[in-house]
């Protein structure tokens, strides 16, 4: 086969590509790639990242403030002010964030209920409360004294994950978001334990 250039005929020549092609195509694939194997979910709080990989949030600045790992599975703990966000991981990716608020007030459940309300829908109430506990008041009463539990669920439609805002004598006020199939992944490997 031959080709003409400029008038010229000669043999077909194979088109040189250029080396530095070929980096930029690699450049240009390899955030793909890495986007494929660390699936962030959901950006959580402004910083982390639901079903990512931990040791690229342990890696962040700030680093927790201390970290506890068990077998498969990794806490991390970060304070922001007088707050604690406790990040935990199984297998490498992160499976669950709870941010613990301070102080826990009727005032900023109230809040958080309605920012959630807004965005997400009614959610389900999974509250629990002596029968006694009818009135907002009896009803922190038993929160207090670790009687009652106020928790809230909301799964959203077509996402990988779901949030809870709870509030017991525990932890506190909380509000925590799952990537829902990891954290059943979790739970089996827990119940298999017991």
């Amino acid at each position: 086969m031959t080709t003409q250039i400029n008038g010229v005929r000669g043999p077909a020549r194979k088109p040189k590509v250029s080396p530095w092609w070929f980096g930029l195509i690699l450049l240009w694939l390899g955030p793909a790639s890495s986007a494929a194997q660390d699936p962030c979910l959901k950006l959580v709080f402004n910083r982390y990242c639901l079903g990512g990989d931990i040791n690229a949030q342990l890696a962040q600045q700030p680093p927790p403030l201390y970290q506890q790992p068990d077998g498969e599975l990794l806490a991390a703990v970060y304070q922001e002010g007088r707050e604690r966000i406790y990040v935990m991981a199984f297998r490498g990716r992160i499976y669950k964030v709870v941010h613990e608020y301070y102080p826990a007030t009727q005032l900023k459940f109230d809040d958080l209920y309605k920012t959630l309300r807004s965005k997400y829908g009614d959610g389900e109430d999974r509250s629990r409360f002596p029968s006694y506990a009818r009135s907002p008041a009896s009803r922190l009463g038993a929160i207090r004294r670790g009687d009652g539990r106020a928790a809230h669920r909301w799964d959203p439609a077509d996402a990988a994950f779901h949030m809870e805002l709870a509030w017991n004598r525990e932890m506190g006020l909380t509000l925590s978001y799952f990537a829902t199939e990891l954290a059943d992944q979790v739970n089996r490997v827990q119940d298999q334990g017991l």
